[in-house]
């Protein structure tokens, strides 16, 4: 096989164009929170971070669960964009990844009942407000994720109103700072997945009960991004596609809410899992969400995303081709291997450039994780 035949049957390092914006291949960086903000500002952290991926050759770069309210942090560390003050070091860092040709995207978030947490390495549970946490925790119900985690009140309809507005506010400074892709979080138990769930939603108004109504208040979200975000650029969100729980959210409720957030506008669905219950029974192993992502896309004609130990070039080819998802992202192996995008042509026999100030340099094919010392 030639190389040029070699780059046209790797259908993971074919362009792919959502609205306007044409990705140069299907890897995505998955958001990977950092914790390294302070008052949600990002930091030359963030730049390395993030830029390094473009240099190694990620067709779209998904910046952190980013805060769309202080109370809406995970930790206190979180990055934020509840303030115009946060914009310009994240415009620095989008004009950075445009220039090594990386689509720039970020996930807006808000954490909800696990808010106001330690970062991994300085603790767990809730912070005390003496150490940087704060008291104003919420959520649709005033159920607490665990007996370490804070005790959240019920949202009022001004929360409601004011959460709703805080994401419309965030989306407008996001295209301010330079994104091309917003990635609403309406997983892993935050704010929009709680609302989702039976198992943390118990609201007996018009926001709780079958379905639909606890539907509703993400929908309202979403019509409400989607009208503050121009035509021309993509919206996506991330769903824990079930929670893992007899009686908890679903592959098949999946399906109903993804059938209305395409009739709404948005483009892309990300199909991760879990977050929301400490009873979450998770069957681990290499592509473990890929059936989640694979069911949207073949019941609602949806495109889709799928994540979740995804290591090897071949795997995320193998999806690709089997028609089970339409981007590959990424997370931990990308932590550890910034310029896999790279190693993986290599493996699959696509010849790509090289930055000019690698150029002189090929990589080896990656070595797959069984092999590794």
């Amino acid at each position: 096989m030639t190389t040029a035949e070699a780059a046209q049957s790797a259908q993971l390092f074919q362009p792919y164009t959502l609205r306007s914006v044409t990705l140069r291949n299907r890897i995505v960086i998955s958001p990977m929170c950092q914790y390294s903000c302070a008052n949600g500002v990002a930091t030359d952290w963030h730049l390395v971070h993030l830029g390094s991926r473009a240099v190694g050759g990620a067709g779209l770069i998904i910046a952190e669960a980013t805060a769309v309210e202080a109370r809406g942090r995970i930790s206190p560390e979180d990055l934020g964009l509840w303030e115009d003050t946060q914009i310009a070091p994240l415009a620095r860092i989008t004009a950075f990844l445009r220039e090594h040709g990386a689509a720039p995207g970020i996930q807006l978030a808000h954490a909800g009942r696990k808010a106001s947490t330690y970062r991994p390495w300085s603790g767990s549970g809730a912070v005390p407000v003496a150490e940087g946490g704060w008291e104003d925790v919420i959520a649709p119900s005033a159920v607490a994720f665990s007996d370490t985690y804070a005790q959240p009140r019920e949202m009022t309809r001004d929360d409601l109103a004011a959460v709703k507005e805080a994401f419309v506010a965030a989306t407008r400074r996001a295209l301010t700072a330079g994104f091309e892709f917003i990635e609403i979080h309406a997983a892993h138990g935050y704010l929009l997945h709680t609302f989702l769930s039976p198992l943390s939603n118990t609201r007996t108004d018009e926001y709780g009960g079958d379905i639909n109504e606890r539907m509703r208040f993400p929908l309202e979200v979403v019509d409400a991004i989607r009208a503050a975000w121009p035509a021309e650029l993509p919206l996506g969100i991330r769903l824990s596609a079930t929670d893992w729980v007899p009686g908890g959210w679903t592959g098949d409720d999946s399906v109903i809410l993804a059938k209305e957030l395409h009739a709404r506008g948005i483009d892309i669905v990300t199909a991760s899992s879990g977050g929301v219950s400490t009873q979450q029974q998770i069957p681990l192993g290499p592509g473990y969400q890929v059936h989640l992502a694979e069911q949207i896309r073949r019941e609602v004609a949806i495109p889709t995303m799928t994540v979740g130990l995804i290591t090897e070039p071949e795997q995320a080819e193998a999806i690709l081709a089997a028609g089970q998802a339409d981007l590959i992202a990424l997370a931990r192996e990308l932590l550890r291997s910034p310029y896999w995008p790279l190693q993986a042509a290599a493996t699959l026999g696509v010849d790509l450039d090289w930055p000019a100030q690698y150029g002189r340099s090929k990589p080896a094919p990656a070595v797959p994780v069984a092999a590794r010392g």
